[in-house]
């Protein structure tokens, strides 16, 4: 048991800080930017509701911070009463939001200067991997911290891999975007094509997903994209937003990705149809049109 601190209650950070509790038995105090959520959340789990980053994160152990994107990172951490600002020497942050590595080496130095320990660790999962504490965890930093916040990481988990130097999680979590970016858009491809041939989509997959096109999406979105439901997974509002961070470590790096970019702006004309919350398997929408 330890003492946790976790910043950043939505539909991820919610169900993970509960098995933190739950599975854990840490003591947990927790700050949400919406104090509702945070009061409904310590009435379902017990803990403590804090008022502040810096509040939440005094005493603890470990923080944990999951919100939306580098500048709200920056905000709860380095901020005004950030999470920083509060934490004691040798207790470790780690950082599930999916951000960019540039930012996270910011935050590793800043945890450095304060006597403090940094993993960067975004999850891939999506909210049914945060409910069933499930998630796989992508984690850069040293391996000292590492081994250190690996056994409470693993209450809401089922893979947690230490890839390298900080930022390196949130690099691998960029590969795990691409490759979800063009799985999406060929399966989309591949329904529009079967139905537009008069083909039963359920028996095509059935067969196809025992093969070399078998994938996760296939298996868990077939059958809500050949309905036309797209409320069963990670908005598209999210994806671009980790498609520009995708891009913009592209340009800096120098890698060469025609089609991450290209499915990038099908998701713009998701969000133009109205799609912002759909989920990311609405690129077949943008095919039905």
């Amino acid at each position: 048991m330890a003492t946790v601190a976790f910043i950043g209650l939505g539909v991820m950070g919610y169900p993970m800080a509960g098995h933190l509790k739950t599975r854990g038995g840490h003591e947990m105090r927790v700050y949400n930017r919406t104090q509702d959520k945070a009061g409904k959340w310590v009435s379902q789990y017990g803990g403590t509701a804090c008022a502040t980053p810096a509040e939440a994160a005094e005493g603890a152990d470990f923080i944990f911070t999951c919100v939306g994107n580098d500048d709200d990172l920056r905000s709860v951490t380095t901020g005004e009463n950030g999470a920083i600002s509060g934490m004691k020497s040798g207790a470790i942050l780690v950082d599930n939001t999916t951000a960019s590595a540039e930012v996270a080496r910011e935050l590793a130095e800043a945890c450095a200067a304060a006597g403090c320990g940094f993993l960067d660790a975004p999850v891939s999962g999506g909210q049914a991997g945060a409910e069933n504490g499930v998630l796989t965890v992508m984690v850069g930093g040293d391996q000292s911290t590492f081994d250190a916040a690996k056994p409470v990481i693993e209450n809401y988990a089922r893979m947690v891999g230490l890839m390298g130097e900080v930022g390196a999680g949130q690099l691998t979590k960029m590969i795990n975007q691409i490759c979800i970016a063009g799985l999406v858009q060929g399966l989309s491809e591949g329904i529009h094509f079967g139905k537009k041939a008069g083909l039963d989509i359920e028996k095509v997959v059935e067969v196809i997903s025992k093969g070399a096109a078998g994938s996760w999406q296939m298996e868990n979105r077939h059958k809500t994209m050949n309905a036309g439901e797209y409320e069963h997974g990670f908005a598209v509002d999210w994806m671009r937003k980790d498609l520009d961070i995708v891009l913009a470590e592209a340009r800096r790096n120098g890698a060469t990705l025609p089609v991450t970019a290209l499915v990038d702006q099908f998701y713009a004309d998701v969000q133009k149809m109205g799609g912002k919350r759909w989920d990311t398997s609405s690129l077949l929408a943008r095919l039905e049109r």
